[in-house]
Parts: structure tokens; sequence; C-alpha cells
């Protein structure tokens, strides 16, 4: 992870980091190969020609920038996280109801080829 990237994520405010760590280690588990940057003021995650972002805003973690057809059904199983096309936004509680798999399978929809 580069500098800037770390001083973003040494920022997050303790509420909203363990969702972001979550998140942040799914996604390095899922696509291994996927470079982390720091891109819109936020850590990218960039493979295969595709982008995922994470912002954390003090309403919680938002997951930003992935083709919307390509979501593993996520979008559909959680249509009130989903605050404007192309955008999910969680609180920490909204995350504890969505497995790891449901995670990784949504990271996997969005970065693979």
């Amino acid at each position: 992870m580069d500098d800037a990237v770390q001083d973003y994520v040494d920022a997050i405010d303790p509420e909203y980091r363990p969702l972001f760590d979550r998140l942040h280690a799914l996604i390095l588990e899922t696509e291994p190969d996927v470079e982390v940057v720091l891109s819109y003021n936020m850590p990218g995650y960039q493979v295969h020609g595709r982008r995922l972002h994470i912002g954390v805003w003090k309403h919680g973690v938002s997951l930003y920038g992935w083709d919307q057809e390509r979501n593993a059904g996520f979008v559909t199983r959680h249509p009130k996280l989903v605050s404007s096309a192309g955008t999910i936004r969680m609180r920490p509680s909204d995350a504890t109801g969505i497995s790891d798999d449901e995670f990784r399978a949504f990271v996997h929809a969005a970065l693979d080829e």
C-alpha cells in the first residue's frame, strides 16, 4: 500500500475502521493481483482493467465505481444499501448481516475478468 493510501487508512474514524479493514482484506484475498492506489481521494482497487473504490464518510463506508451489471446479485439482495447508481452505503450495523462470502462474490463480480 502506498503512503497516500496508508495516510487515508490511518485517518479513518475508529467507528468505521473495522468495516473498512474487513472489506480491504476481502478484496486482497479475492483478487490477489489487485493494485491499491489513492484515486478520487479514497482507496481504489484496480485489476483486469476494472476498479472498485472504498470511501469512508460520516455515514459509514461506501463502495463505488464498479460496472453496475457486475454485482453478483448484491444490489438486488440489499436494495436499501444502494444510495445511487453505482454506490453502496453501509454502516457497520448493515454489514453485520452480510457474510464474507457474499462480499467476496461481489468483489469477484466487480473486479474479475
